[in-house]
């Protein structure tokens, strides 16, 4: 392995959109641009070097509202680390930074396919998720 890691495969583990009725969607589909994306890492050592990485997307309104839609995906990347890892700053950085810039960009457009398909077809994400910051700010 010429890299610190190697992603081994990637998959869907679960995804969810939730309108429970035409009132819902309607009042939805005129306050969605008030839903927020949160992005959430989890990891687990599988074996020898392998690491289950799961990003978890929801896009959901944060105010307590009777009308509204939940969106959920958990997206889960098999990784494989180098022999010499071996500090933990380090298997941190490509967990939560390197691998997540790498596979970001196909997780995105999955969950837009997801909004997209579920009857909110002009929903993009404006704001890039720049994970090298992100790290930089929990970390430093």
């Amino acid at each position: 392995m010429t890299e610190k890691y190697k992603i081994l495969g990637t998959f869907i583990k679960d995804m969810s959109s939730e309108t429970k009725d035409s009132e819902t969607y309607i009042f939805v589909k005129e306050n969605i641009s008030k839903y927020q994306l949160e992005i959430n890492i989890t990891s687990k050592a599988i074996k020898n070097k392998l690491i289950e990485v799961n990003t978890i997307l929801k896009f959901e309104d944060k105010k307590e509202s009777k009308h509204k839609s939940y969106f959920e995906m958990t997206y889960a990347t098999i990784v494989q680390i180098d022999e010499d890892i071996k500090d933990k700053k380090e298997l941190e950085k490509i967990i939560l930074c390197d691998v997540q810039i790498e596979i970001y960009p196909e997780i995105e457009k999955t969950l837009l396919n997801l909004l997209h398909n579920s009857g909110f077809p002009r929903i993009k994400f404006e704001k890039k998720v720049d994970f090298e910051n992100l790290y930089k700010k929990k970390f430093n």
